[in-house]
């Protein structure tokens, strides 16, 4: 009878604190003041949408007064109670002004939590489902909103704000907004770096949010690629810390699973290797091992097939590979090839200079070599390189130009193309300036000028393939 009578006792005290709560959390709905209710409601959110954050929050007090819970189907004058009075906090400067924001801040996210908790919003959101699962999201929901003012806003301690943050965690499990993430990120790195945070309870929480974004990424349609980009983003904080917690052996399990699940997605092969050495796995592991040997192959058979279409769509390329192995007539096939496809003048003027330099120095095409460093010249204003290209030419062909006097006016004009070169270009005018004094005691000299009957200032044209006009100069 007594234990009878102890159990008819706690019902009743239940009883009298379920309708102490119900007195309190009260709709507008069968009141005699629900259409002024109502009409209060509708103004202040119009003015919250609008940041007429006097009107708002006049009208707000109003409503909320009347009926915390509204039409008994929505949290809004709780959560937009709380928006009024961040925005309050935030613009006020007197500090026990500020205390009293923050207590009623944290006083309307704790009504709406409870309001859920007893089922007295009866939302629409979660009709026909499981009510359970429905509600916890709904309190994990109020849960994140008041934890993302205190990191934000409020200035609270950490332990109390990851406190917070864990129980939106419990309440919304997978569902959870993807905004806890950087919070969350930011405060554990900064815990653990200062003592007040043990390394498993920092791998838990990292565990938790990659977890939570690879849920959303795969089965969240609508938002999946918001919390993929927001765990990225908080997954970088780690980064000072990494090598403090991270160990090759937490990973390792997760990791082989993925490549037993997909083997041949080489993709997913190569990001797996560069996440085993990541975690300092030792370079002998046997799967890391197993992996690379495998990468290896696939890679030299992609490599090679990438290098044959890179080679076919760049003659270039294959003018450089031909000119290396001694084919200097193919590389210039596929210089023509390059020069024809190519619409960058700068560009085309190296394949021509590069053109130029193989006729010469390879073939001996003095004159055809001269005529393409020529074209090369005009498609890149100021570039010194094709004129030395061409004083060169003049300077070795001098000794195959005629007799000696012809030999020593071919130097001339060499030294003529070097100095030409000098004057445009900067970039070549040291090599030209040597150039030059290296030839000048191949100049002409004065005793051979007076048999020619030339006198220095003279011009003549050089004999032979050359056929440059000189002003004569003589040896000093």
């Amino acid at each position: 009878m007594k234990n009878l009578r102890n159990v008819m006792m706690s019902a009743v005290v239940c009883l009298i604190a379920m309708a102490s709560v119900q007195a309190q959390y009260n709709s507008w709905i069968g009141q005699s003041y629900e259409e002024e209710a109502s009409d209060y409601h509708s103004i202040y959110r119009q003015a919250l949408k609008a940041e007429d954050w006097a009107v708002a929050e006049t009208n707000w007090k109003k409503a909320y007064d009347m009926a915390p819970l509204a039409d008994g189907k929505r949290d809004y004058h709780f959560i937009d109670g709380a928006k009024i009075y961040v925005h309050k906090f935030t613009t006020e400067t007197d500090a026990a002004m500020k205390a009293e924001y923050k207590e009623m801040i944290n006083k309307l996210y704790d009504q709406a939590i409870e309001a859920y908790d007893k089922r007295l919003i009866m939302t629409s959101k979660c009709k026909g489902k499981d009510d359970d699962a429905c509600y916890n999201q709904q309190i994990g929901y109020v849960h994140t909103r008041k934890a993302f003012d205190m990191f934000y806003t409020l200035g609270e301690p950490y332990s109390s704000n990851l406190a917070e943050y864990d129980m939106a965690l419990e309440k919304s499990g997978n569902a959870i907004e993807y905004t806890f993430f950087d919070p969350v990120a930011a405060m554990v790195v900064y815990q653990f770096q200062k003592g007040k945070m043990e390394k498993e309870k920092v791998l838990e929480y990292f565990s938790k949010m990659e977890d939570i974004a690879a849920y959303n990424l795969e089965n969240n349609e609508r938002l999946g690629a918001y919390y993929d980009q927001a765990w990225a983003a908080a997954k970088s904080k780690f980064g000072p810390i990494e090598t403090d917690i991270f160990d090759c052996e937490y990973f390792k399990p997760s990791y082989m699973k993925m490549y037993q699940d997909a083997p041949d997605d080489m993709d997913q092969l190569k990001n797996l290797i560069g996440l085993l050495k990541k975690r300092n796995c030792d370079e002998n592991d046997e799967f890391l091992m197993e992996l690379e040997a495998k990468w290896k192959v696939y890679a030299g058979k992609e490599n090679a097939k990438m290098k044959a279409e890179f080679e076919q769509n760049n003659p270039s390329i294959l003018a450089k590979k031909m000119y290396d192995s001694g084919d200097f007539k193919g590389a210039i096939n596929k210089y023509d090839e390059a020069i024809r496809d190519e619409t960058n003048p700068d560009k085309k003027a190296g394949y021509m200079f590069s053109k130029a330099s193989i006729q010469f120095r390879k073939l001996k095409e003095y004159n055809t070599a001269r005529s393409t460093a020529r074209e090369a010249a005009k498609l890149r204003a100021n570039w010194g390189r094709p004129y030395m290209l061409i004083g060169d030419m003049y300077a070795t062909g001098a000794r195959d130009c005629g007799n000696a006097w012809n030999q020593r006016l071919a130097i001339l004009a060499a030294m003529d193309k070097y100095n030409y070169a000098k004057s445009i270009d900067p970039e070549v005018a040291e090599e030209a300036s040597k150039k030059v004094s290296r030839y000048r005691s191949s100049m002409p000299d004065k005793s051979d000028g007076f048999m020619q009957s030339f006198k220095e200032g003279d011009t003549t044209t050089v004999g032979c393939w050359i056929g440059e006009k000189v002003k004569i100069r003589y040896a000093k």
